[in-house]
């Protein structure tokens, strides 16, 4: 399992549109996604009801871990999109 903690930077947290881009982006990896912060944890980073379970607000630590074939890769690209805005992604 592959892991890294990120801190969520959207000024809005991960709301409902930028849940959608993470669920998007987390679909096209073989590994599967988790997703940690706080008391909620494992949460399915392909599903958009876990990752908006989550209620990341900005400044909030998230926990990505991956297990697969392409783990690395999965955990690398989704805390990048994390750590971002969003902006540009939506």
């Amino acid at each position: 399992m592959i892991e890294k903690a990120v801190v969520v930077t959207n000024r809005l947290g991960i709301h409902a549109r930028p849940a959608t881009v993470f669920v998007q982006a987390a679909a096209r990896f073989d590994a599967d996604i988790f997703l940690s912060k706080g008391d909620v944890s494992r949460v399915n980073g392909q599903s958009i009801m876990g990752v908006m379970m989550l209620a990341a607000e900005q400044g909030a630590e998230v926990l990505v871990e991956a297990e697969g074939a392409d783990a690395q890769q999965a955990v690398e690209r989704l805390a990048e999109l994390l750590g971002s805005d969003f902006e540009d992604k939506i």
